[in-house]
């Protein structure tokens, strides 16, 4: 079961996402969990001033194409965060009519980081967390396990 959460601190929004589930999770949900978690913690290690969104988003995808998830991925990796809780910049694949994306990502900027996997009949799984790119990377501003829950 995906759980997306949303709420707003000090007039700023926050995003966090969790997949947990119902009951003993078989070899299959495990893969594709990992898979996400994979993809979810590549792509935060790119995060760094100066990183492509694009980049971004490749490494998350990357992780998951490797893994015979590619086409189960079918949105950005992430958006900003701020006063509203979709903001610039996306964090996105390359796209060739994409008016945006091209701009570096800077300090002091704060997005998610959500890539996931959603198979036909079956469901999905998504990991979103909020970062801060600071002067040498990025800080994480959630904090919640990414272990899989079962219930």
């Amino acid at each position: 079961m995906v759980l997306d959460f949303g709420g707003v601190y000090d007039s700023y929004c926050v995003d966090l996402t969790r997949t947990v589930s119902i009951g003993r999770a078989g070899s299959r949900e495990r893969d594709v969990y990992e898979a996400v978690r994979a993809a979810h913690d590549r792509a935060i290690q790119v995060v760094r001033p100066g990183a492509s969104p694009f980049a971004i988003d490749a490494a998350a995808r990357d992780e998951l194409t490797a893994r015979g998830l590619g086409e189960a991925f079918g949105h950005g990796t992430g958006h900003g965060l701020g006063i509203e809780v979709h903001e610039a910049p996306r964090i996105t694949r390359r796209r060739p009519d994409a008016q945006d994306g091209e701009e570096p990502v800077l300090p002091g900027m704060v997005f998610t980081i959500e890539p996931g996997a959603y198979l036909p009949g079956w469901g999905g799984v998504r990991i979103e967390d909020d970062v801060l790119v600071t002067e040498t990377g990025a800080d994480l501003l959630t904090h919640g396990a990414t272990d899989l829950i079962e219930l």
